[in-house]
């Protein structure tokens, strides 16, 4: 089994991809023609967003996202962090924790998405060698 696609439940399924391709330089993969669901390119798993409007009409009450008090959390690897948490910034994120060196020597920032939705911008975890 594999991990094929994550989906998040948004107001706005365009937007929400027009943001994510502008703010963290993803591709898009597509947007269904009834702009109710969209994917964009991540690698072999899929970031996809549905809308809330679909999971009513589905049976569905999809929660409030909420970044202080996250239930997960998206993570962009980057080995720029500053770089890339500026450009988040400048396509419309909320900056929640500016660039931070972690004592597990891994580089992170936080943001938060318009839909309230945690994002991670962080750098590769520097394993400690085999020796």
């Amino acid at each position: 089994m594999i991990l094929r696609y994550t989906i998040l439940y948004v107001e706005d399924v365009p937007a929400t991809l027009d943001f994510y391709e502008r703010a963290f330089a993803l591709s898009r993969g597509f947007l269904h023609d009834s702009g109710d669901y969209g994917e964009l390119a991540t690698g072999e798993t899929r970031l996809a967003f549905s809308s809330k409007a679909l999971m009513h009409r589905l049976g569905k009450t999809p929660g409030r996202a909420e970044p202080k008090a996250p239930v997960f959390e998206l993570a962009f690897e980057t080995d720029d962090v500053r770089a890339a948490l500026d450009r988040a910034l400048a396509a419309g994120a909320t900056q929640l924790q500016d660039v931070r060196e972690e004592d597990w020597g891994q580089t992170t920032a936080y943001v938060g998405d318009p839909n309230g939705y945690l994002v991670e911008i962080c750098s590769p975890v520097q394993l400690p060698s085999a020796g």
